[in-house]
Formats: C-alpha cells, sequence, structure tokens
C-alpha cells in the first residue's frame, strides 16, 4: 500500500523541518492543515540540497548533487521515490501544479555554492533568485492553489520575501559562510575590511525587500497568511538584533533568537493575526 509509504513520506519531511528550522517548524504550524504536508515536503527538499552542498564535506558533493538532481526529476515524472523526501516532494510538486522551472532554478543555486564564487552585483542576484526566490514562489503555488490570478499578482512580493529571508540569513551565518565554508556572497565586499557602512547598505535593501514582502503577506488567503507573517515577524526580530550589532561582532559569532523570544514572538503574531491587523 503505497498510501502507507507516502504518509511516512511526509513523516519525513516533517521531521526535517523540526530537526533543522525551529522558526520554520512554528509558521508551518500555523498554515491551515490542508497545506502543512506540502510546505514540509518543500521544506525537506530544500534542506536537503542544501546539506549535500554545505556539510557533506569528504564526500564527493557534486556527484551527490547531481545524481540528487537526477532522482528529483525522475520522482516528479514517475509520480514515485524510494527516498521518502522526494517521495513527498514530487507529491507536493505534481499536486500543486509547482513548475519544473523553479526547481532547475534551485538547484543551479546549489550547484554554485560547489564552486568558488566571484560574486558580482548579477551572480549574486542570481543566487538570491535561484536559492530563496524560487522557493517562496513553490510556496506560493501551494498557497494560491486553484487561484492563478493571484499567484500571478502575489509573485513580486513572495520574491522579495524570500531575498530579504535570504539576505537575513547571510548576515546571521556569516561567521559561517566565510571562516568555515569560505564564501562570501555579497558583492564586491571584501571581508577583510567589513565595516560599519558596508553592512548598513545591505540592511537598508533588505528593509526594502521586508516592506514589499509584507504588503504581499496582507494579500494571503486567510489560510496562510498567519503562518507567513510569523516566519516575517520571526525574520524581522532577527534583523533587527543584527542591525543593534557593529559590523565585526557578526563575523565572529552567529546570531540567534532564544526559544523564549520566538515563543513570545509566536503568541503575539497569533494574536495580531487573529484580530486582523496585519
Amino acid at each position: 500500500m503505497k498510501s502507507l509509504f507516502d504518509q511516512l513520506s511526509v513523516k519525513v519531511s516533517k521531521a526535517t523541518t523540526k530537526a533543522y528550522s525551529t522558526s520554520f517548524s512554528l509558521g508551518i504550524y500555523f498554515l491551515n492543515n490542508s497545506l502543512r504536508d506540502a510546505i514540509y515536503s518543500i521544506y525537506g527538499f530544500v534542506r536537503l540540497a542544501d546539506e549535500i552542498v554545505d556539510s557533506f564535506t569528504g564526500y564527493d558533493q557534486k556527484k551527490l548533487l547531481a545524481k540528487f538532481t537526477e532522482e528529483t526529476y525522475d520522482a516528479i515524472e514517475n509520480k514515485i521515490s524510494v527516498n521518502p523526501v522526494l517521495n513527498s516532494f514530487q507529491h507536493a510538486v505534481n499536486q500543486y501544479k509547482i513548475e519544473q522551472e523553479l526547481i532547475e532554478v534551485f538547484l543551479k543555486s546549489m550547484e554554485m555554492d560547489l564552486q568558488k564564487v566571484n560574486y558580482t552585483e548579477e551572480k549574486y542576484q542570481q543566487y538570491i533568485l535561484g536559492s530563496a526566490e524560487v522557493v517562496g514562489l513553490m510556496c506560493l503555488r501551494v498557497f494560491t492553489h486553484e487561484k492563478p490570478a493571484l499567484y500571478e499578482e502575489l509573485k513580486p512580493y513572495a520574491m522579495r520575501l524570500g531575498a530579504a529571508f535570504q539576505k537575513v540569513n547571510f548576515l546571521r551565518d556569516m561567521k559561517d559562510d566565510y571562516v568555515i565554508l569560505g564564501r562570501t556572497y555579497f558583492p564586491d565586499v571584501n571581508m577583510a575590511h567589513f565595516s560599519g557602512d558596508v553592512k548598513k547598505q545591505i540592511e537598508e535593501d533588505i528593509e526594502h525587500d521586508f516592506k514589499t514582502g509584507l504588503a504581499g503577506i496582507k494579500k494571503l488567503p486567510a489560510s496562510s497568511k498567519g503562518g507567513v507573517y510569523l516566519a516575517y515577524v520571526y525574520y524581522q526580530s532577527l534583523f533587527k538584533k543584527i542591525k543593534k550589532l557593529p559590523a565585526h561582532k557578526i563575523l565572529n559569532e552567529r546570531i540567534r533568537i532564544n526559544n523564549g523570544k520566538k515563543l513570545g514572538l509566536m503568541i503575539n503574531s497569533l494574536v495580531i493575526n487573529k484580530m486582523n491587523l496585519v
């Protein structure tokens, strides 16, 4: 009975989400129950690809990613995979008609992480598109299921919100990305001379993305608005914490929001959403 395996597949993607991201797990919990499995499945897929390029050092990461890519397309075409994460992902892709182009662009960005890239503005935008914006669009397909006009209307907002989240991640993870992985995503930035002025420029760009993203959240259906708003509030809180810190500080430690603070944000977001103040 494949239905049993399908249920297990979603549970694996859900467990993956919970293991790697408390904030996204909370956000998904605030979605309508009918949407959760698909978003867990998308996150599980994205997380697995990211782990290949970030964590599997000492293995042939290029070969692993190529195999993962091949298995992804095979799963979508044949509507099954023995890999539980890919099996749940293909189900979401086929059910919500997520375009293969979005998946291709995402996987291309993962390939970029296997190389030493000198990030120009063009390559930076290419990476943001693949690693964040198209993931936002995959989720938007789920949120606007059977509402193609709404999907088209909200596309630019979802892309900007995804970009804001990713850029905050870049600032949060700057120490690990630069020191451990040898990556510098921000274009034309010399990390040896990362200054407050450069940091402020990046923050102004993120603030613009957040502003556009929030405008889109307000237009989402009620079934998804609460969960996306919670993710927005969490990232805004993280961003505000980063903004208060000097440039040298974020190069020396990974910035976090403690669980108590996350709980407070969750309760506050719930109240605001219930009162239709978003």
